[in-house]
């Protein structure tokens, strides 16, 4: 995009400066021109070869739609056409959980863990309610707010997210599929070429949870031949480690988490609320309050 001259979008926002980009287009921070408030903007081609900006401010309107605030859902002030692009305007979010992870230097403390736990499992909850898997559950994808919203935790990037409600129903279960997502995160079944559904999303939460408690997980770091043989492994390494090895020293709530992701039929419904008042109560056992003061403040403070 030429930027030798202010680019206004919609009369309303303007563009700034670039965060990022790649094959899907372009990320810029702007200003919404009406309030001085920060935005995030996303802009395509509409010529590219697969656009897929439209589809995804549609999913976020859904996503929200009948709420005034969805866990864990950000707001779209708008979608439209300029030019030649398709754009998108929403609302300026923080760092990902994984930045986060890396600034901070070191496993995240039960505390934040925790608080974290409580959010991921809101959002999930609220995406599934809303007939949707995400199916690439990593911390990458998951961000803090900013400004008055810094302490809550938003799901992000539904580029791979399926509808699993078709017409009232589930959809059926299919085998030979190709895994889809995160290798690091993704269930077992997904590994197995077995078609996703709630399960699989809480088996990555699980995951991710015991990643930042850990600081690693054991099947990281394997040496990179072809994908296939990698992935392989990845799932050889998930399916054989003993649960109680993998969470060792960590609260036993997270390996019966994991546990229980796994025992999960494939149209069950998880008992998203259960669980978070589980770990609410490991919070009270450990003198833990959810004060959304996590480490990266701390470590900002040193």
């Amino acid at each position: 995009m030429a930027r030798n001259a202010e680019f206004i979008i919609h009369d309303r926002y303007k563009l700034e400066k670039k965060l990022g980009g790649g094959s899907f287009g372009d990320v810029f921070q702007g200003t919404d021109l009406e309030t001085g408030q920060s935005v995030a903007i996303k802009i395509e081609l509409k010529k590219c070869k697969h656009p897929q900006l439209k589809a995804e401010a549609q999913l976020y309107a859904y996503l929200a739609e009948g709420e005034t605030n969805p866990p864990g859902i950000t707001k779209v002030y708008y979608s439209g056409e300029q030019d030649d692009y398709n754009i998108m305007v929403m609302e300026f979010l923080g760092p990902s959980l994984e930045d986060l992870f890396q600034y901070v230097g070191h496993p995240f403390s039960l505390k934040t863990v925790l608080m974290i736990v409580d959010q991921c499992l809101r959002c999930i909850e609220h995406v599934h309610k809303k007939g949707y898997i995400h199916r690439d559950i990593k911390p990458d994808n998951f961000v803090m707010g900013s400004g008055k919203n810094v302490h809550f935790v938003y799901i992000i990037d539904f580029g791979l997210s399926k509808k699993y409600i078709e017409n009232g129903k589930h959809i059926a279960y299919s085998e030979d599929k190709s895994l889809t997502g995160t290798a690091r995160y993704a269930s077992i079944n997904n590994h197995k070429g077995y078609e996703q559904s709630r399960r699989d999303d809480l088996e990555s939460l699980a995951y991710m949870f015991i990643y930042f408690l850990k600081g690693k997980l054991p099947w990281q770091g394997f040496n990179r031949q072809n994908n296939t043989e990698k992935f392989d492994k990845i799932c050889k390494k998930k399916m054989e480690i003993p649960l109680e090895e993998l969470c060792e020293n960590l609260p036993v709530e997270f390996a019966s988490f994991l546990s229980y992701a796994r025992s999960l039929r494939f149209e069950e419904e998880p008992k998203y609320q259960f669980w978070r008042e589980v770990f609410q109560n490991v919070a009270r056992e450990n003198g833990i309050e959810y004060d959304g003061e996590f480490d990266w403040y701390l470590t900002k403070q040193k």
